[in-house]
């Protein structure tokens, strides 16, 4: 099974104490369950895994429509460590890994990782048809010899921060939403394609970042935010939208770089959103568009510096 094979490539050391989960956004909810795990390992002498998936195991049911991500796997396991995770396993969630009962898949992780304990989430669930619950778990690690702890969820402003709520927040455009639940600005990167060059003959040439179609992206609008281009951060104003002034069009994420003039076709390009100043609207034509894009450089330029100062930056 390529559930084991992908295990085997990982050899801890010593002991370990797990979690299991997505982890898609690593926000604040996570990173408090990822700080009693790390707490609870420290006081045991273990190591910290997570396993996490590929891909969210929703997909693998329901591949009509899948669920947008709100980071890439590479960017999952960077914020995980980050956050002083030792180890992180990455799983490919397909057939195998679902028919597997809750017993046989914690039973490859003790085989394979070395687990002495696991310590999930309030609605994690395990195994096929998601036997696995709550209790399930804490009858599974009695019987199989691992200890097990539920961590309560993390509460931000009487809501759970979750990667649903954080979604919901971007359908949205409350990117300021996000930054409380996740802890940091939510992120778009990409490599800079060339576009229909009509922010350059406004004055205000963009940068048209080729986002990933199955990431999530916030409402239609425009905002502030930072770009960053090999780590060097930039004051910036994003429209993600349609351009309905110019007749309807595909999608599109456009970073205009304030002050900025060098040519960056072809390189990756991140955009943290800070803000969002308004919605997306079509004006009467081109002057008026122009007029309002001058108010919206102004009033992000003015934005930026003050969360600067406040370091809502992130």
């Amino acid at each position: 099974m390529q559930v084991e094979a992908e295990l085997s490539g990982i050899t801890p050391p010593k002991d370990t104490l797990l979690t299991i989960g997505v982890f898609d956004g690593v926000h604040l909810g996570h990173k408090y369950l990822l700080s009693k795990l790390i707490e609870r390992a420290k006081s045991q002498g273990m190591l910290t895994g997570v396993v996490t998936f590929r891909q969210h195991p929703q997909d693998f049911f329901t591949r009509q429509r899948k669920l947008p991500f709100l980071t890439d796997l590479d960017e999952r396991i960077r914020l995980l460590k980050n956050a002083g995770i030792d180890f992180v396993v990455a799983l490919t969630f397909d057939a195998d890994l679902a028919r597997l009962s809750a017993r046989e898949f914690l039973g490859l992780l003790q085989k394979h990782l070395r687990m002495k304990g696991l310590v999930v989430g309030p609605d994690c669930a395990l195994g096929k048809d998601r036997e696995g619950n709550i209790e399930a778990l804490r009858r599974l690690g009695q019987e199989m010899g691992f200890s097990f702890t539920s961590v309560s969820p993390k509460l931000i402003g009487g809501d759970v921060a979750s990667s649903t709520a954080i979604r919901r927040a971007l359908a949205a455009g409350d990117v300021s939403r996000v930054i409380k639940l996740a802890g940091r600005p939510f992120a778009l990167h990409g490599r800079v394609i060339a576009g229909t060059g009509r922010g350059a003959g406004l004055g205000f040439p963009t940068a048209n970042i080729d986002v990933n179609q199955e990431q999530a992206i916030p409402a239609d609008g425009v905002y502030a935010t930072m770009a960053y281009l090999d780590d060097k951060a930039y004051p910036s104003v994003t429209n993600v939208g349609t351009n309905p002034t110019f007749g309807k069009g595909k999608r599109t994420v456009e970073a205009f770089i304030i002050d900025f003039k060098q040519d960056i076709y072809g390189r990756d390009l991140r955009v943290d959103f800070i803000e969002r100043l308004r919605g997306e609207k079509k004006f009467a034509g081109v002057e008026a568009l122009k007029e309002q894009i001058v108010r919206d450089v102004a009033q992000g330029r003015e934005l930026l510096a003050a969360a600067a100062k406040t370091g809502r930056r992130g």
